[in-house]
């Protein structure tokens, strides 16, 4: 699950947050009352949300938003008048006062959509070796089949969904079966 991590400029309001995520079973990291706490924290990891207010001690949302690096979003906690002057297409924002359970339903969606995200890069990188067995399936698959290169490509694509394997197991039973 991705890691939250929970940052508004009151120490018990940080508390009281991620208190409250934990009990809803998020992963949270630290509660933080400054911006360069929630930088140091992000150092340490590759992905999350950062569950923000709109002014922290040391920095408003904004500058801390710029310093984020990629793969982490934003959750902003802040009134409404303010929502105007978020210039962000990719920040989500919650409405104060704080409703539970829009918090944990917006978080655990962003959450699931990092989570899903970073599944899919994973399956995407692949070793030279998975790469020449899924062209070496292909190839066999476009000779004895008469198949084009993209035919063969969703041929494997689908047998790997309908199996609930990964494409490159796939493509080693391709090979398997018809004699290779």
């Amino acid at each position: 699950m991705a890691s939250v991590i929970v940052a508004f400029p009151k120490a018990e309001d940080s508390k009281n947050i991620r208190n409250l995520l934990v009990r809803s079973g998020f992963d949270v990291i630290m509660a933080c009352t400054t911006g360069a706490q929630v930088l140091q924290q992000i150092d340490q990891l590759d992905n999350g949300v950062v569950v923000c207010g709109y002014k922290l001690s040391d920095m408003h949302y904004s500058q801390l938003r710029e310093y984020m690096p990629k793969g982490f979003e934003m959750l902003l906690v802040a009134s409404q008048s303010h929502w105007s002057e978020c210039s962000y297409r990719d920040l989500v924002c919650v409405a104060m006062p704080i409703k539970a359970h829009d918090l944990i339903n917006t978080l655990g969606m962003m959450t699931h959509g990092l989570d899903r995200q970073r599944r899919r890069q994973k399956g995407k990188i692949r070793s030279k070796e998975e790469q020449a067995l899924i062209v070496q399936a292909k190839g066999l698959l476009m000779e004895r089949n008469n198949m084009s290169e993209e035919e063969a490509h969703k041929y494997l694509q689908k047998c790997s969904m309908d199996n609930g394997t990964n494409i490159v197991e796939t493509a080693q039973m391709v090979l398997s079966i018809m004699g290779i």
